[in-house]
């Protein structure tokens, strides 16, 4: 076959080495020798020989969905083999997490990560109960996050001079070494996307980045909790 379907920028690379890699923009390709773990239905196309297994409620957990809703249900990948794996075309990028790193995400933006990561889902203190991105996911341990974006992420250095304000439907994510509280403001909240009244943003303090995706929250499908 020949045509610019068939050229080298589309077609799949042999995989080099066990793990997680970006195959393009779009996907994550992870060569499996074990486990591994990922959002159920995100997974594209794979071969070799793998089992596919639910996981329950997963990042998220019990606590995220009773008290807002959502959750990310997981799936464990094991066996050997290749696996492809991508969320409505979102882009893709991958966090290396390493002894004693501690990464908060949303959990609407994991795509996958090695089973030698650890999970917690916490809360933003003085969050209550509303707004996107006020459950999230703790990281730890040694290993390749992988996560999605609708475009290319903005990553912000945060100072104790210089504290970070980020819409609340716009986190992805923040370092270790931040802390958050949830900042109310009525002096800017007519300007922010055509709303009126009181805004409200969270505030990171404290040493470290955040990661802010340029897009607010989108309404989830059906069936995608």
């Amino acid at each position: 076959m020949k045509g610019d379907l068939f050229s080298s920028e589309h077609m799949a690379q042999p995989a080099v080495a066990a793990g997680m890699t970006i195959e393009n923009t779009k996907c994550v390709r992870y060569t499996v020798n074990g486990e591994m773990l990922a959002r159920q239905g995100a997974m594209i196309a794979y071969r070799g020989n793998l089992q596919f297994e639910r996981k329950g409620q997963g990042v998220g957990g019990m606590l995220k969905r009773a008290v807002t809703g959502e959750g990310l249900p997981l799936m464990a990948v094991r066996g050997q083999g290749e696996a492809w794996f991508a969320h409505e075309a979102q882009n893709c990028f991958i966090v290396d997490v390493e002894p004693g790193d501690e990464f908060t995400v949303n959990g609407r933006n994991v795509l996958c990560f090695d089973a030698t990561l650890s999970y917690r889902i916490a809360t933003v203190k003085g969050a209550g109960i509303t707004g996107g991105g006020l459950f999230n996911s703790v990281f730890t341990g040694h290993g390749k996050l992988g996560l999605i974006c609708e475009g290319n992420p903005l990553v912000i250095p945060v100072s104790p001079q210089y504290p970070v304000y980020v819409d609340t439907d716009a986190i992805v994510g923040w370092t270790a070494g931040l802390q958050t509280s949830l900042h109310r403001s009525q002096s800017i909240g007519s300007m922010l996307r055509g709303g009126s009244g009181e805004a409200v943003q969270l505030l990171l303090q404290g040493e470290g980045y955040v990661v802010v995706r340029p897009s607010e929250a989108t309404p989830q499908k059906p069936g995608q909790h």
